[in-house]
């Protein structure tokens, strides 16, 4: 599906199996890049970025419920609340197949894991803006046709657990199933007895979708299931050798690094810059946006999130962006979408009290309205997700700029150059 499709991850169970990767380091597993929201034509393809603005809306309204239950509202950013259903756009969206992973409109982390004794494979979508292993039950599951699927029947290691995992949609579909424990493996880094779900209803928003689940790196306070993520468990069982994961997302070359940073990919120092702790998100304060070399917005607060696509702001703080943009003006109201001038590409960069980290145009720009317009629309989203008044969150179009670096051992998030 196009939700988050524009990296797939190859070869994980090779990473460390006759590739001589000493774990002391670290585990780097390789990611091939994929296109993001433009399609063939270089035309911004709006029905799809629609679609992607409510998955992310569902997706972070279901982490808010998950974080008043475990933590309480005391957890909540100032202005944070849950929102009610989020109906689904009336775009019609074409169904995808189970090998379109070639497609030039997915925008999506993806990659193998193996789940149980028996090693069953599965694809899941590595999502630092969630804390939940889901994936397609074998037995009876709904929706969840053309997809891998966990059998805890034929594990000798599965076990149950009390309890249900749940994520509603605003169409009145979900995903939820029961809760297992299961010896999980990324290449060959075993978590034993992780907790995670086997679905047995598939929301109608996956139709096609090639990923079979997600695999959140989040804190636990954002779990549905009240347990530990998958990278947590990992470590607390000495499996990882620092509490330490980075990713790369460029062209060529992009990685997801398992317990530590790779010096190869990145040049100079890692800024660093703490976590407000026990919100669950990996989210930093102090940050401001940049346009053409001057701060445009400042002191508000950002979420990481590997699992978004594009960026968001509070509306208005995004209008005050688009505003300094010559030739700038809203496009789509209803999902916060800017156009500008293709020949004038917003000079746009965030900093968080250090370097100025600049989103480079490519990355920014996501494609003419129509063809011939010469009117280019941003990836910078104003949309309220209900995160709070000042909570901004970047996706992959920020990410892919610079080498991003999450520690769980100091509770930071940290950037550096990319060589």
């Amino acid at each position: 599906m196009f939700w988050k499709t524009s990296l797939v991850l190859l070869a994980l169970s090779l990473a460390t199996a006759g590739t001589g990767v000493d774990r002391k380091i670290g585990i780097s597993i390789p990611l091939k890049p994929r296109a993001v929201l433009t399609k063939d034509d270089g035309t911004f393809d709006h029905e799809r970025a629609a679609f992607e603005t409510y998955r992310t809306e569902v997706k972070h309204r279901q982490n808010l419920i998950n974080l008043e239950r475990n933590v309480g509202r005391i957890a909540f950013s100032e202005g944070a609340q849950i929102k009610d259903f989020i109906p689904i756009p009336s775009f019609k969206l074409t169904k995808r197949q189970g090998v379109a992973l070639t497609d030039q409109d997915d925008v999506e982390w993806t990659g193998p894991i193996t789940i149980g004794s028996n090693a069953q494979k599965l694809t899941i979508n590595f999502d630092t803006g969630s804390s939940d292993l889901w994936v397609p039950n074998a037995h009876d599951c709904y929706g969840c046709e053309g997809h891998n699927t966990y059998d805890s029947k034929t594990s000798k290691t599965s076990k149950s657990v009390n309890g249900t995992f749940t994520i509603f949609y605003g169409d009145g579909s979900t995903v939820s199933g029961p809760i297992f424990k299961d010896t999980v493996s990324i290449a060959g880094v075993k978590a034993t007895n992780q907790t995670f779900s086997a679905v047995t209803e598939l929301s109608q928003s996956f139709n096609g979708d090639p990923t079979d689940g997600i695999l959140g790196l989040a804190y636990p306070s954002l779990s549905n299931l009240k347990a530990s993520p998958y990278f947590q468990t990992a470590f607390a069982q000495k499996a990882i050798p620092k509490n330490v994961f980075a990713f790369k997302l460029a062209t060529q070359g992009s990685e997801l690094f398992l317990g530590g940073t790779n010096s190869k990919l990145f040049k100079g120092a890692i800024e660093q810059h703490p976590v407000k702790t026990g919100i669950g998100f990996w989210q930093i304060a102090k940050g401001s946006i940049h346009q053409g070399g001057k701060a445009v917005v400042s002191g508000f607060e950002t979420i990481i999130d590997s699992g978004t696509t594009i960026m968001y702001g509070p509306p208005d703080q995004v209008k005050k962006f688009y505003d300094s943009v010559p030739g700038a003006e809203l496009y789509d109201e209803n999902n916060g979408f800017y156009s500008f001038p293709c020949k004038s590409i917003p000079k746009a960069g965030f900093s968080w009290g250090g370097k100025v980290w600049a989103v480079t145009p490519q990355n920014f720009n996501l494609g003419e309205t129509t063809q011939g317009s010469g009117q280019c629309v941003g990836a910078l989203s104003g949309t309220d997700l209900g995160l709070g008044n000042n909570v901004w969150l970047l996706g992959d179009s920020f990410m892919k700029n610079v080498y991003t670096v999450f520690s769980f051992a100091n509770n930071t998030v940290g950037y550096a150059m990319l060589k």
